[in-house]
């Protein structure tokens, strides 16, 4: 088959390691930047250009689009799925999961354990705000930050109304959410791969910091999942509508609850936990799904 690769950068390891794992298994695989595609967009016929030239006909696109550039590269994947190509991730659920409001809404409307989350705009409502999700300790999220940036914990109620107070000064869109405290600072990584967790890993985060992500010097481990945190995954996986994507999840009293559910999960933190091939996995799903068409929303969403 003839595979693409949406993503900014080839050298970075996940990019790297895709590329390397299909054409192991025989395929030609491209890297492409996603900012440097533009499109044809002519009735009837539907073309991405790219360095000069129209990109030939691929069977399978796998999309790493970054947060930053989700609008385009969304837009980039759509117009592959007009075309016919069989994208891993699809645009409308790419889309979805970058907007974490939305991403909590569908989510809970499906049953799927989440902590208690508030979304407000006007100031006056802040101290009923905190007091919905449990108030204080809590914790206060920016809806577009990644790898634990603009994520903040409040200690005190005092405190998380200073610092919503500040966001929504800066006109930020926030969510609030209680902080489980019983996940000790630790949070789990579930890699699924059509609808199936293919490897997770226990994430650490450093002596006194409460988020996880190894970006903030968090380490990971290998860890056996349970039924409930295994089917939790698979579950929210499915009402994003991902075929490939990262779950987090912690560890409440309750049972498992989503934290975030990432469209283009990393692969070396994985990998390197668990000792799997996941970029092979991945290559073996497209194999079997690689068909022409082969898309829920086929560039309509």
């Amino acid at each position: 088959m003839r595979v693409a690769i949406l993503s900014r950068n080839p050298n970075l390891y996940s990019t790297r390691r895709l590329k390397e794992a299909g054409e192991e298994r025989g395929h030609e695989v491209d890297v492409i930047d996603t900012l440097h595609c533009y499109m044809d967009i002519t009735q009837s016929r539907s073309a991405v250009r790219y360095l000069g030239e129209e990109l030939p006909y691929y069977d399978a696109v796998i999309p790493r689009i970054g947060a930053s550039i989700t609008f385009y590269g969304a837009a980039v994947v759509r117009q592959f799925e007009m075309m016919g190509t069989f994208t891993v991730n699809e645009s409308v659920a790419i889309s979805r999961s970058r907007d974490k409001l939305r991403s909590l809404q569908l989510l809970s409307r499906k049953g799927v354990g989440l902590p208690r989350t508030g979304f407000a705009n006007r100031p006056d409502n802040i101290k009923d705000l905190i007091k919905n999700v449990g108030g204080a300790p809590l914790v206060i999220k920016l809806l577009e930050g990644t790898q634990g940036i603009g994520v903040v914990l409040a200690d005190t109620n005092k405190n998380a109304e200073s610092i919503i107070e500040a966001f929504m000064g800066l006109k930020a869109d926030i969510l609030v959410q209680e902080f489980i405290k019983e996940a000790g600072g630790a949070d789990i990584r579930c890699f699924v791969v059509g609808g199936k967790v293919v490897a997770a890993m226990k994430r650490q985060g450093a002596e006194g910091e409460f988020r996880s992500n190894l970006h903030r010097g968090g380490s990971a481990k290998l860890v056996k999942l349970s039924k409930e945190e295994r089917a939790t995954a698979v579950n929210a996986a499915k009402v994003m509508g991902l075929n490939v994507c990262g779950v987090d999840i912690l560890q409440a009293n309750d049972g498992p609850v989503v934290m975030e559910v990432n469209s283009s999960p990393g692969l070396e933190g994985i990998e390197a936990a668990t000792n799997k091939d996941v970029a092979s996995l991945i290559f073996s799903f497209i194999e079997k799904q690689a068909k022409p068409n082969n898309t829920r929303t086929k560039g309509t969403g």
